[in-house]
């Protein structure tokens, strides 16, 4: 969705991950093994269907990005 579309709550929750992404991330090691990264994922889910359903696909990705799944390319649906 266009930024000039979004709602003010989606705005608002792509704001606090950009926050994690450019003052937190670089902090903690790289350990995403999706690309895009979780947390961009996070953003173009959110942009796409809206803070909760954006929320909770965001949640799931995290929740699946750990040693025992591929990773890999795994695109917002």
């Amino acid at each position: 969705m266009d930024s000039a579309r979004r709602s003010p709550l989606q705005r608002a929750a792509i704001a606090l991950i950009r926050c994690y992404q450019r003052y937190i991330s670089p902090l903690l090691p790289d350990s995403c093994i999706y690309f895009p990264t979780c947390s961009q994922y996070a953003v173009e889910a959110v942009g796409k269907y809206g803070v909760l359903k954006g929320c909770w696909l965001g949640l799931r990705r995290i929740l699946r990005c750990n040693p025992l799944h591929d990773g890999g390319y795994d695109p917002v649906p």
